[in-house]
């Protein structure tokens, strides 16, 4: 077998390769978007409702947590 038979099954089974992993990949994405669809229709809309009063402020933090680090905040400069 000569360099470039070598050369030319490595290439072969380089893009072999590539394509496999490349439509698992696309078989993955397909079957979560669909689970993801199903799981809505079922029942995230009451789970969702659930959690929208504890959602955090545009900050990233509950509302309650920037009150008490303003009103911490406040007594240090206070004391200074």
């Amino acid at each position: 077998m000569t360099i470039f038979e070598m050369l030319g099954q490595s290439t072969i089974l380089t893009v072999l390769g590539m394509a496999v992993v490349f439509g698992f990949l696309w078989i993955m994405i397909i079957c979560v978007n669909l689970t993801s669809k199903l799981i809505a229709k079922k029942g995230g809309e009451e789970e969702e409702a659930q959690f929208k009063d504890e959602t955090p402020s545009i900050t990233g933090a509950a509302p309650g947590h920037i009150a008490a680090i303003t009103a911490a905040v406040t007594e240090h400069q206070k004391g200074e």
